[in-house]
C-alpha cells in the first residue's frame, strides 16, 4: 500500500513538472515571436501646402548671337581682340588692308577741288556778263548760259562730295567694329587672310549676354495641362507664371531670377515636346552662350497629400506605399502621383487620404500582413525641406 502511494505521488510530481515545462516553452515562443516584430518609422498623413520645384535641363544662348562679316574685300591687317574677350559696342575688332579705298578717298577729294574750281569760274563768268547785259552790250542769252554753267558746276560739286562720303564710308568698313556689347566667339582667320563679303565663314561671332535665354522642353501632356488651366489668353497665362530660377552647370544656384517668355507652338514629333524660352538677366556676364544649365520652376500646391519619395517603390509600372493599420499590420497600396514632381516628395493624386499612416523606410521588403512596431515620426522633421 505504501509503495502504491509513493508511485502515485511521483506520477503527480511528473505531471506538474511537465505542465510547468510546457508553460515555459510557450512563454519562450511568445518572447521569441515578440522579438521578431521590427520597429519602423511611420508618418501620419495630413494635408499640407508647399512649394515643389520641377527641374528641366536647359541650354543657354545669348540674347543676340551676331555674325561679324566684312563688307569690303581685302586682307586682315590687324586683329584687335582675342577669343572670349568682352567687348563694347563700337569697339574695333579687325582691320582690313584695302588700299583701293584710301585711293578712292584721295580721288574724291581731288574731284571736289576740281568741281569747286569750275564753280568759281562759272561764278566769275556770271559776274562778268551781268553788267554787260544790264547795259545792253550783250544779249540775255549770254547771262542765261553763264547761269546754267554755274548750276552745272554746283551739281558737279555735290556729286564730288557724295563720292567722297561714299569713299569714306567704304574706307570706314575696313575697320570692323562690334555692333553690340558682348563676348567674342571663335576667330577662324589669322593675319594676312583674304576675306570678302562673300566669304562663307564669319570673321567671328559676338554674343550679347546682358540677358541670356534658357531653352528647355516641356512634354505634350504638361503643355496641354497648362493650355487648359485657367482662363485668359496664352500671353496672359505666361504673364501670371511665377519667376523661375537657374542652376548652373556645377549645381550652384544663379543669383538672378528669370521669367518664361515664350512657348513654341510647334510640338516636336520626334520627342513629343515643345521648346520653352526663359530670359535671365546677366549683368555680370557670368553665364556664357552655349553653356548648359537647369531651369527650376516652382509649383505651389495647397492642401495636398505629400509623401517622401523614399517611402515609395515601383512595381510593374505602378507606384506603391506601405500603409499601417490600427492592428499594426502592413498593406501595400497603389497610388498615383503628380507627374514631374521633382525634389524629395511626391504629390499624391489618389490612393491615400488624410489620417493614413505610412511606413517611411524599408518599404520594398514589407509584405502585406506583416506585423510591425510603428514609431511615429514628427511631421515637421519629415517635411523640413519643404518651403
Amino acid at each position: 500500500m505504501k509503495t502504491s502511494i509513493q508511485i502515485g505521488l511521483l506520477f503527480l510530481t511528473g505531471l506538474t513538472l511537465a505542465s510547468c515545462g510546457n508553460d515555459k516553452n510557450k512563454a519562450a515562443q511568445a518572447a521569441a515571436a515578440a522579438g521578431q516584430v521590427k520597429e519602423y518609422k511611420v508618418l501620419k498623413l495630413e494635408p499640407r501646402s508647399a512649394t515643389l520645384n520641377t527641374d528641366y535641363p536647359a541650354s543657354i544662348q545669348g540674347q543676340q548671337n551676331i555674325e561679324i562679316r566684312p563688307r569690303v574685300d581685302g586682307y586682315i591687317d590687324k586683329i584687335f581682340v582675342d577669343e572670349g574677350a568682352v567687348v563694347k559696342i563700337g569697339q574695333p575688332l579687325f582691320k582690313i588692308s584695302a588700299p583701293q579705298y584710301e585711293q578712292e578717298v584721295r580721288t574724291a577729294n581731288a574731284s571736289i577741288a576740281n568741281a569747286m574750281a569750275q564753280l568759281n569760274a562759272a561764278k566769275l563768268a556770271i559776274n562778268k556778263v551781268k553788267p554787260l547785259v544790264e547795259k545792253d552790250i550783250v544779249s540775255k542769252y549770254e547771262l542765261e548760259s553763264a547761269q546754267y554753267t554755274y548750276e552745272s558746276a554746283q551739281a558737279a560739286v555735290a556729286t564730288a562730295k557724295a563720292s567722297l562720303v561714299n569713299a569714306k564710308t567704304n574706307l570706314g568698313f575696313t575697320t570692323v567694329t562690334s555692333p553690340v556689347n558682348g563676348v567674342v566667339g571663335s576667330i577662324p582667320f589669322r593675319l594676312g587672310s583674304l576675306v570678302s563679303s562673300t566669304t562663307a565663314d564669319p570673321l567671328t561671332t559676338v554674343s550679347s549676354i546682358g540677358n541670356v535665354y534658357a531653352y528647355f522642353a516641356l512634354n505634350e501632356k504638361l503643355l496641354l495641362d497648362f493650355t487648359k488651366d485657367g482662363s485668359g489668353s496664352f500671353a496672359q497665362k505666361l504673364a501670371k507664371l511665377p519667376k523661375v530660377s537657374l542652376l548652373l552647370s556645377d549645381g550652384s544656384p544663379y543669383t538672378e531670377e528669370g521669367r518664361i517668355e515664350t512657348v513654341n507652338g510647334l510640338i516636336n514629333t520626334a520627342t513629343g515636346s515643345a521648346n520653352i524660352r526663359a530670359r535671365f538677366p546677366n549683368p555680370k556676364g557670368i553665364i556664357r552662350s552655349g553653356s548648359s544649365a537647369t531651369v527650376r520652376i516652382p509649383n505651389a500646391v495647397k492642401d495636398a497629400i505629400l509623401v517622401p519619395q523614399s517611402a515609395t517603390f515601383e512595381l510593374q509600372d505602378k507606384r506603391f506605399v506601405v500603409v499601417v493599420g490600427q492592428d499594426g499590420k502592413t498593406k501595400n497600396v497603389a497610388v498615383t502621383v503628380m507627374e514631374n514632381t521633382a525634389g524629395n516628395f511626391f504629390v499624391v493624386e489618389s490612393g491615400l487620404k488624410a489620417g493614413d499612416q505610412i511606413v517611411l523606410e524599408g518599404v520594398a521588403t514589407l509584405k502585406d500582413g506583416t506585423q510591425i512596431k510603428a514609431n511615429a515620426e514628427n511631421p515637421e522633421t519629415v517635411y523640413a525641406d519643404l518651403k
